[in-house]
Formats: C-alpha cells, structure tokens, sequence
C-alpha cells in the first residue's frame, strides 16, 4: 500500500496542503481555499466573504488579490496567523452571557497580591497589583495593619515583607481596576487595624475610588441576592468596614447545612486549601450545591511560607468562584490559571459550566465514572518553530506532553517522541486520543520538554487552554474518522 511520505518540516506539510488545493494551479483560488477551509479547518461556517477577507488580509501580491487568489507566500502568513491559532479567536472577546449572578462564575482572584516574592521577607510593592489588574485579576488581597502617623499600611503581618501605604494601594487600584476589563473589582481586605486606623481606611476608599466604589446595593434595595458582573465600573470591599461591605461580607464556615439555614446570599466564606480539600473529599456534591448559592474564596495554606501554589482546578471542580492564587509563583498551578481566565476576553469572569450550576441534577466531581457517551479528543502534534533558545550551545532533545485537567476521571498525560538534537524544527507528527467525560471542567496543556535522561527532562515552554476553546482543523491524512470524533491539531 502507497503511503505518502513524510515531510522534513512544517514548512513541508504547508506546501503540501497548499499544492493538494491549488491543483496544479499557480495560485490558490478563492473556490479552493473556501473548500480548505470547510474541509481541513472544518469552519463549516466559511462563505465567499470569508475567503475574500482573508486574501486581502494576508496575500500583498496584487495579481493574485486581483485576481482573487492566493500565492502560497499569502497562504503561509494564513496558516502561521492568530487565525489558525489553536484558540478559538471568537474567545479573545467577551462572548459569554454576563447577567448571571456572581456566584455562576469563575472569578480570577489573588492571594497576597502585594508580594512580589516569598511571605517571609519578600518586598511589597505596588507594580504586584498592577500586573494582576493587568492579568484580569478581580479580586485583589490586602492585608491591612496599624502604621505611623494614622496611616494604615498594607504588608504579610508579623514578617520581613516590606510595607506599602494602604492610600497608595487604594490609588493603584483606582488608576488600573479597568485597564483591561470592565466588570467588578473585589477587594479582600483582611482587616487588622484599630477602629481608629479602620476608619481611615474607610475614608481613603470613598474619597479615592470616588464612585467606582459601591456604596449601596444594586438593582432592588430589598433582595440581598448577589448582582451579575455586567454592574460594571464598581468595586465592593470584601471582609471588615462593614458600612462599605454591600454584597462580599466574609462569615466563618461551620457547615453546609449551617450555611444553608443561616447564611445571606451576599456573604462570603473563606477557608485555607487544606480544609477545602477535606470537604471536597467528603462531600464534593454538597459543596457543588453550596457554590450554587454562595461565594466561596480559597486560599493557600500558611505553610507554603515561600508562596508556593495547589493547583486550582481540584476547587474549579466542585464551583469554586474565588480560587485565590501567588500570581509571582511561575508553575503548573499559574500555567492553568492563565489558561482558564484567558476564555471570554480575559475579563477575569469565566462562566461556569452548567453541570456546576444546575439544579436538577446533584453532581460530585469524585465519583464521576467513565461513560459510554463520553467526548473524544483526536489530536495532532505536528512540528515546532520559534521555540526559546536553549540556555548552552547543545541541541535539546524535545519531546511534547499533552496533558488533560479536570475531574479526576478525565485527568490523563500522554508524549510525543524525542525529536534528537533539533532545536529549531522539531517535527513529531504524532496523533493522541484523549477520552473526556466533563469537556466543559478540562484544560488542555502542551508542554515542550528536553529529554535530559532516560526518566528526566526540563520543561521549555508550555500552553495552556480551556478544551472548549479549542479550534478545530487539518486533522491527520485519512479517509474516514470515527463518529464522535473532535479532530484538533497543534502548531507549536
């Protein structure tokens, strides 16, 4: 049997896809490239306005635009562009439904966002809030203390951390809260003040923020249910100053059912991960119904003293809204937040699913069982390029690791070959086939590593992403795919 032989490079398999469609033509017609578009990126809904922007986007030679044509020089900048990037483009905007209550969301949120280092004798400073703002945080930490001459300042208590002005962080957030989104700023404000320092706290916030700070409820004063994200332009203080705390008041967890019987939907909960994993453990379902109703924050254990992180996707599971992480930590945990709160426009609020947010089924992310109906994830690695330049003069020996986040059950890793010595154009050609029960909970992850050892290697560079932003397109060379199939491909 005849196989077609595999290209050297990724410039290769462009030049193949390029002559399939061109046909022995000189250039790649609009009725072709249409046809590549329905048949290899599976955008079903591509018309003749399409194809005719993209060759006005991408292709400079003026005959073949006259002509409306592509040369393959135009094809290549299409096939290398943030169009056929494996992220759904449609996702860098908002595009999710904004008018559901607070509690429907995961909200990007920071632990200890004053430190730029470890909570021991890591330095303050205020470019922290800026880059957490600027990352889409909504919900910022700060940690509030008596300071000199009535000034309140903002640092890790009983540490060497350095001190920031409590006003001086209050005028960052007000100059940054909406550089990049629009929707509502949380302050967690873990209050340790004197009544007389907490009162000139109060002050510095409403003659700062001025009226982007929430006085009052939204909407209808007699409800105390938690307003939805689009009341923009607004920021509502969490914890102490009671007068200025409307809806993110912080109560003790005792219990689930004490929580139902007594808490106020506008109240907040927050507890440390290790208590957090224990409810999990026990009563995932019961926390899922929890989150349903109320806010729930969690935040790292003290004894991670060099602000370490958990991975946050074990509280996503059970609705988790406010999963507090050290954003100056780089690591697997950071690496999946990045690539859930990239979805909807990094806006910092990301829908939950609905099998998070219903009531008419009770769901527990622990006892999830493989399906028979389940989602298949058919994916191609295909080559690398433009990968960070190894740190010595040896050629890296690169593999990539495809990994899975999400309900225990769908949690899985699987590699490519190493590719010897070839740091510029790795080419790996490889297929996975990941079977998924919650698509809707996963991330995707590809890692580039350098095989170091027989059981070693050091991470490269990775990307991050929700498996529903994923774009579909040019799936493996085959005549027939599976029914039920998801084909993906992946451009590093």
């Amino acid at each position: 049997m005849w196989r077609r032989k595999r290209p050297a490079t990724r410039l290769a398999e462009i030049q193949q896809l390029y002559r399939k469609y061109a046909s022995g033509q000189m250039t790649l017609p609009a009725i072709s490239l249409l046809s590549f578009l329905h048949k290899e990126q599976m955008e079903l809904t591509a018309n003749e306005g399409m194809v005719e922007n993209l060759i006005d986007r991408y292709e400079i030679e003026e005959t073949a635009r006259d002509n409306r044509s592509m040369t393959f020089e135009g094809f290549l900048r299409y096939m290398e562009s943030k169009h056929c990037c494996v992220f759904n483009q449609a996702h860098t905007s908002v595009y999710q439904d904004m008018d559901q209550p607070l509690t429907s969301y995961f909200i990007s949120s920071s632990h200890n966002t004053y430190l730029t280092g470890d909570q021991l004798v890591g330095k303050s400073d205020l470019d922290a809030y800026i880059c957490a703002l600027r990352k889409g945080c909504r919900c910022l930490e700060i940690d509030c203390w008596d300071g000199q001459n009535m000034e309140p300042v903002v640092y890790h208590g009983y540490t060497l951390t350095t001190k920031l002005r409590f006003k001086d962080v209050i005028s960052t957030v007000e100059q940054h809260a909406f550089e990049v989104s629009a929707y509502p700023v949380i302050l967690s404000l873990e209050n340790h003040c004197s009544q007389q320092q907490q009162e000139v706290m109060a002050r510095h916030l409403i003659s700062i923020l001025g009226d982007k700070l929430l006085k009052e409820p939204l909407g209808n004063p007699n409800t105390a249910a938690l307003p939805s994200p689009n009341k923009k332009k607004k920021v509502a203080v969490a914890d102490t100053l009671s007068n200025l705390a409307i809806y993110t008041t912080s109560v003790k967890f005792i219990s689930f059912s004490h929580s139902k019987d007594n808490q106020n939907d506008c109240e907040i909960t927050s507890m440390e991960e290790n208590k957090a994993r224990e409810l999990v453990k026990a009563s995932g379902a019961n926390f899922v119904q929890h989150n349903h109703r109320f806010l729930t924050r969690v935040y790292p254990a003290g004894a991670r003293i060099f602000s370490s992180n958990y991975n946050p996707q074990e509280f996503w599971n059970v609705g988790s809204q406010l999963v507090a992480l050290n954003f100056q930590s780089l690591g697997l945990p950071m690496d999946l937040y990045d690539g859930r709160f990239q979805d909807n426009g990094g806006c910092g609020y990301v829908l939950k699913p609905d099998v998070l947010t219903s009531t008419q089924r009770r769901f527990d992310p622990g006892c999830i069982q493989p399906r028979q109906r389940h989602t298949h994830l058919l994916l191609k690695v295909i080559s690398g390029s433009n990968l960070p330049s190894p740190r010595t003069t040896k050629a890296l020996d690169l593999f990539v690791r495809v990994e899975i986040h999400g309900i225990a059950s769908d949690c899985r890793r699987k590699s490519t070959h190493s590719v010897k010595n070839n740091s510029l154009n790795p080419y790996w050609d490889a297929v996975m086939n990941f079977s998924i029960n919650i698509p809707e909970l996963c991330l995707v992850q590809f890692c580039v590593r350098d095989q170091t050892g027989r059981f070693s290697s050091e991470s490269v560079c990775q990307y991050t992403l929700p498996f529903m932003s994923l774009k579909k397109g040019e799936p493996q060379r085959q005549k027939e795919v599976p029914a039920g199939l998801k084909r993906y491909s992946a451009l590093l």
